[in-house]
């Protein structure tokens, strides 16, 4: 259960963003620059890391309805940072909410976001065969379980937001299309998981007999791709020392049914482009060669979303927290940027 303090308690502030302050959130420095290739965290213990950046953190296992104990975090600005919006994060394929993902999370916590994360069934601290999703739709119910739950812990008035990175930005999307009680204010698609790049799909012939393998042996670690996920994600090889250096990532081959599973789920969302109404900003890598840019294009032009906006960042991979200095700041100056300013949005009409 999450601990009941004033952070928890706090009624959103009708006080609005200035254009100044909008600008100081822009430039917060993230804290990637404070990582080395062996902890997210630097020389920092991870307690003196979140008092470092003004974030509290906690952390809860819950159990799902399929009996798997699924991990679960938070992180809530200290004051005098005031809480002006719910922020869920959803963490991609071999990924976890513990590692550099977590420090995206405290760089929008910072920023006055009450943001969560849960790993998803065989990542992380979950319970779970490794690395294996022959469905998709359990995971994304797990998600709208917690992220509904944790919603609720705070004035009904506060905008949320999702978060996601590659699998994730899948997974995002379904959950928008579910249509639950409460809309989401925007999503950000980070690299997101919308088709498949040629040059990162199995060769030929053992694409044709995937389904075969995922039917007699589903999880088979049978499927090769072009190159394995951090070599091809993470420009800067510091950082993909560090991404490899967390003890629960597998770097194994995906197994039949789960690859299965991620190309249908491509052929899924393309299928329903249409549907999606949720405030969008797509961001990805130019020269992305896991999560191919053109679909995200095509997500974009073909979004009912009134309010869409696109950034093809040229020369960038698709691991964008894995590019240089001047690259991540740009990034995620726009994502918070973006974010901030689609919060101020969201009070205004609250308020009229």
């Amino acid at each position: 259960m999450l601990e009941r303090n004033h952070n928890l308690t706090l009624l959103y502030s009708s006080t609005l963003f200035g254009a100044h302050t909008l600008r100081i959130l822009a430039r917060m420095v993230h804290p990637i620059a404070e990582a080395n290739e062996e902890s997210p965290f630097g020389t920092l213990t991870p307690d003196d890391f979140y008092a470092r950046h003004s974030v509290s953190h906690a952390s809860e296992f819950i159990t799902n309805p399929r009996g798997l104990k699924l991990f679960t975090q938070w992180w809530l600005p200290l004051p005098p940072t005031t809480i002006v919006g719910t922020l869920a994060v959803v963490h991609g394929f071999t990924g976890e909410s513990s590692w550099l993902i977590q420090l995206t999370a405290v760089h929008f916590a910072k920023a006055g976001f009450a943001t969560c994360a849960i790993d998803h069934q065989g990542h992380g601290f979950s319970d779970g065969l490794i690395a294996h999703i022959p469905d998709i739709n359990p995971v994304v119910d797990d998600c709208i379980s917690f992220f509904e739950s944790f919603r609720s812990r705070f004035d009904p008035s506060l905008p949320s937001f999702l978060y996601s990175e590659s699998l994730g930005g899948a997974i995002a999307l379904l959950i928008t299309l579910r249509r639950g009680k409460k809309p989401w204010n925007g999503v950000i698609l980070n690299g997101a998981m919308c088709g498949i790049s040629a040059k990162f799909k199995p060769p030929w012939p053992l694409a044709h007999f995937l389904s075969i393998a995922a039917a007699v042996i589903p999880t088979w670690r049978v499927v090769p791709t072009r190159g394995s996920i951090p070599d091809v994600s993470f420009k800067v090889e510091w950082k993909r020392k560090l991404a490899l250096a967390s003890p629960r990532r597998t770097v194994a081959r995906p197994r039949a049914a789960t690859a299965q599973e991620l190309m249908r789920i491509c052929r899924e969302l393309q299928e329903r482009y249409e549907e999606v109404e949720v405030p969008l900003l797509v961001a990805h890598g130019g020269d992305d060669v896991v999560c191919d840019p053109a679909c995200v294009e095509e997500l974009y032009a073909r979004a009912a979303s009134k309010d869409k906006t696109l950034k093809i960042y040229p020369g960038m991979w698709h691991q964008m927290i894995g590019e240089p200095e001047e690259n991540v700041e740009l990034v995620f100056g726009d994502m918070l940027e973006w974010l901030s300013s689609r919060a101020q949005r969201a009070t205004v009409h609250g308020s009229a």
